[in-house]
């Protein structure tokens, strides 16, 4: 465990080790709140707050590059989007992580929240359809949720620094940057400096594609197992298969390293 807290909004968390990456041991609730709080409670940083998560996927990829660990190293706030490794750091860990924070779960809790406090949003990431429903529902689904701008994440180089243009005019609360790992943390370091007034950038991977129903969640009880990954295996075996025959039992062996 590191030795050390991390100031969220207006709480301070202790901080688990995992795969040499700080990660922030809250609740999905008080994530929610301690985002929107340091939107519309106070005074801000002069850079963004960058936000990401981790999962077994991450941890394999940041244990096999060390340049990748850095792009995550780089993030303000770490948290758990990986049931397996919660119950590991139950079983194995000094610190607890006291449940999945998945951003699946995380936006729908903030958006209620930002709805009711004016808290304002930025949606960047997906095809075009998909950003799209994602930023029709989201307004169905949290009346008054200010969405201040959208579009999609199949952007050239010229074509990124307008949207980028475009962000730091409108100065949303909350960008969410939905391009998957690790692009969108690629996103967060080129970009960063450039987006002063944005209160948060939290990396979003396939978010979208949920919010738009293009995917469907596991059911809960799979989730609470550990086991949301064998269910999207089911609905996408030709394209998950080699990714988690390679990546989940190197995860599961680095968990088992880092939880000490």
């Amino acid at each position: 465990m590191l030795d050390r807290t991390i100031a969220v909004g207006l709480r301070r968390w202790p901080l688990v080790e995992v795969c040499g990456l700080p990660v922030t041991a809250s609740t999905l609730r008080d994530a929610a709140a301690d985002m929107v709080d340091y939107c519309s409670a106070g005074p801000r940083r002069a850079l963004p707050v960058t936000s990401t998560s981790v999962n077994g996927q991450v941890i394999s990829l940041c244990a096999g590059d060390p340049e990748v660990r850095s792009l995550f190293a780089e993030a303000d706030i770490i948290h758990c989007d990986g049931q397996p490794l919660v119950m590991l750091s139950r079983l194995m860990g000094r610190q607890r992580i006291p449940e999945r924070v998945a951003t699946t779960d995380l936006y729908p809790a903030v958006a209620a929240l930002a709805a009711e406090r004016g808290v304002t949003f930025y949606l960047l990431g997906a095809t075009p359809a998909v950003n799209a429903a994602a930023v029709a529902r989201s307004r169905a689904a949290h009346p008054g949720l200010q969405i201040v701008g959208a579009r999609h994440g199949y952007l050239s180089p010229d074509a990124e620094r307008d949207v980028v243009a475009e962000i730091a005019r409108l100065k949303p609360d909350i960008l969410w940057v939905a391009l998957g790992a690790p692009r969108e943390q690629l996103f967060c370091r080129r970009h960063r400096a450039d987006l002063a007034g944005v209160g948060i950038i939290k990396t979003a991977g396939g978010l979208f594609d949920f919010l738009a129903g293009a995917k469907r969640r596991a059911p809960v009880a799979l989730q609470r197992a550990g086991l949301e990954w064998l269910f999207r295996l089911s609905l996408e075996p030709r394209r998950l298969f080699l990714r988690y025959l390679v990546t989940n039992p190197h995860a599961l062996l680095v968990m088992l390293r880092s939880l000490r």
